[in-house]
């Protein structure tokens, strides 16, 4: 059910498109779940019964959409053991830790995961959720939807997966992993269960075999078969450092992206997380074959994996959208924070001008809407919809910057929570608190759950 209707009045700085000026002083009404109109003189009639929010003081601007997460990792962020650690070795610490998730452990931490994104402008995710522990009884993704609707949350979660672990020269233990048959028997479940192909959504299912040294070559191109069956998008990790790349020549005689070309893994139906280590040949063949990016530059800086080519693929054509990765390798979901970073990481290497903030902007909305396949999402259009970040600028480290208010948002790196974020026309942010969880609540959940886990795995109890 959606509330009344809901007035945005005299908006201090509207960016309904990245590519199109700002309006100033428009007001915009919202009906259902969608945008009805936009006045830009500010005198739009507002009808009987509507809410309506005074945005004199604030920018609006189309709600992010998150690309790549690990939901889960909120639970294990800022490990004082791999504070300092590059991928491999932060993974197979971590890996001892995550196989105590339970069912406790899925819901609240993605209540966490996505109420952080919420508050910081995002109002469309997806999560890589790969790891399955053998005692895990239930529906996983379930509690994921669970808590998306809970919290009102646009929610494109993927089916992950892993196949090989420590015995057959993977990196995680055997408790976490499935066999072929078992992660195609549920890829099939949760899409004939879950997944919505509208072009507004709530709920969509992607299929990601975890990463090329996780699964097989078989898993890989049965999983593509198996998505492409059934219309639903593709996704895993590739070339996001060095090691990796070493480990498909050494394992399977190529290099990533020629592995994804064996396997069926390539295409306009897949993106990648990542994708640092491309070659020019590799980001000729990717952008023929359409593939996506998401981007994770607080990621590859924490993990010092290195800089993704964003430049040169945005230059190219390559579709490239914005993701905060799993929280405990940024250690947080600050999606407004991410775009900010993504700006500034071009820049070390290509110079002031590399990456534009309407550029990152692009990013953080419509590539992202388009890699997830959500047609009529991220942008602030009629008949779109409704999803946006309010934030006021009313605020101190925004003084004397309202030159370009839009642009503020990101060189100023002040204050990232929104007042308002709203969602398929509702208010899941008012006044910067959620408003579908009790935040100290989920805060003492959370708190609860991490520190058991951890006790768990300094005793290495039994899974």
């Amino acid at each position: 059910m959606h509330t009344h209707a809901i007035v945005l009045k005299h908006i201090h700085a509207l960016m309904t498109d990245p590519a199109k000026e700002t309006l100033s002083g428009a007001d915009m009404l919202i009906q259902g779940n969608v945008i009805t109109k936009i006045d830009p003189t500010g005198n739009l009639e507002i009808p009987a019964g509507a809410r309506v929010i005074d945005c004199s003081s604030h920018v609006v601007v189309p709600g992010f959409v998150n690309t790549h997460h690990h939901f889960y990792q909120t639970l294990t962020r800022n490990h004082p053991a791999v504070q300092n650690a590059e991928l491999f070795d932060w993974l197979r610490f971590l890996y001892n830790v995550w196989k105590y998730v339970d069912a406790d452990a899925i819901y609240y931490s993605s209540l966490l995961a996505m109420g952080e994104l919420l508050k910081t402008g995002c109002t469309c995710t997806t999560d890589h959720h790969y790891l399955y522990p053998r005692n895990f009884d239930g529906d996983l993704m379930g509690l994921q939807f669970a808590a998306a609707d809970k919290l009102g949350m646009r929610f494109s979660p993927t089916r992950g997966s892993m196949s090989l672990s420590q015995k057959d020269g993977g990196l995680p233990p055997d408790s976490v992993v499935q066999t072929a048959d078992e992660i195609l028997r549920d890829s099939e479940r949760v899409i004939t269960q879950y997944h919505d192909d509208s072009p507004m959504a709530m709920h969509k299912i992607v299929l990601a075999p975890c990463s090329p040294f996780s699964v097989t070559k078989e898993l890989m191109r049965d999983s593509a078969r198996l998505a492409r069956a059934h219309g639903v998008r593709l996704h895993t990790h590739l070339a996001e450092t060095r090691d990796e790349n070493d480990f498909c020549i050494q394992m399977y005689g190529k290099r990533p992206v020629a592995l994804m070309q064996e396997c069926e893994l390539i295409g306009p139906d897949v993106f990648y997380a990542h994708g640092i280590h491309f070659n020019d040949e590799e980001l000729g063949i990717l952008k023929d074959a359409g593939a996506h990016i998401a981007h994770c530059p607080s990621s590859n800086m924490r993990l010092g994996s290195g800089i993704c080519r964003v430049q040169e693929m945005l230059k190219m054509g390559i579709n490239v959208g914005l993701a905060v990765d799993g929280s405990a390798s940024n250690d947080s979901s600050d999606m407004l924070g991410e775009l900010r970073n993504a700006l500034l990481l071009q820049r070390v290497e290509k110079g002031a001008a590399a990456l534009t903030a309407r550029e990152v902007f692009t990013m953080a909305s419509e590539n992202g809407a388009k890699l997830l396949n959500f047609s009529q999402v991220g942008r602030l259009e009629e008949q779109w919809a409704a999803d946006m970040a309010i934030f006021n600028v009313h605020k101190l480290g925004y003084a004397g910057s309202l030159s370009d208010p839009v642009a503020a948002l990101l060189f100023c790196g002040y204050d990232h929570t929104t007042d308002y974020t709203i969602v398929n026309g509702q208010i899941a942010v008012e006044h910067g608190q959620l408003v579908g969880f009790d935040e100290d609540e989920l805060v003492h959940k959370a708190n609860a759950i991490s520190n058991e886990m951890l006790a768990k795995a300094e005793r290495k109890e039994e899974v």
